[in-house]
């Protein structure tokens, strides 16, 4: 078993004896989602894997988060921003803007890319690196941003 799915276990027990049901909503919802995944897969998944799981987790939450948003449904969003805060323990540190910038212009010096055409070129060079350690939709603004000027 991955160290991650072994210490998301030991958080379920710990959140089931301390009665904190919001975190054992979140850990339980992620662990069914892994065992999803690994059923989909048809093999167990490491930490990578389960990272990912977890990575897709909090972008589904932040695209819904919007939608409360703009509904004005406050106590849903304050539910919505702890289940984000929880699973973000979970997940690698989260690169600055500044190593993003510096990774995006690495990339692009490696593919040899010049303009927008190269984009799914330097893209799919560079999402195996920040698999994890950054939003794939700030990264995707950073590379249009550079081989358009």
């Amino acid at each position: 078993m991955s160290e991650l799915k072994e210490q998301l276990l030991e958080d379920m027990k710990k959140a089931m004896k301390k009665k904190d049901k919001a975190r054992l909503s979140v850990i339980r919802m992620t662990r069914s989602e892994i065992k999803n995944k690994e059923i989909e897969t048809g093999e167990e998944l490491d930490d990578q894997g389960v990272t990912a799981v977890i990575a897709k987790q909090v972008k589904q939450i932040k695209d819904s988060l919007s939608d409360f948003e703009k509904s004005g449904k406050e106590d849903v969003i304050k539910k919505l921003h702890q289940e984000i805060e929880i699973l973000q323990e979970y997940l690698p540190e989260q690169m600055s803007e500044e190593e993003i910038d510096q990774l995006v212009e690495e990339v692009i010096a490696e593919t040899g890319a010049e303009n927008m055409s190269d984009m799914g070129k330097v893209m799919g060079a560079i999402m195996p690196r920040i698999k994890g350690k950054a939003d794939g939709s700030l990264v995707s603004a950073k590379v249009k941003e550079k081989l358009s000027s």
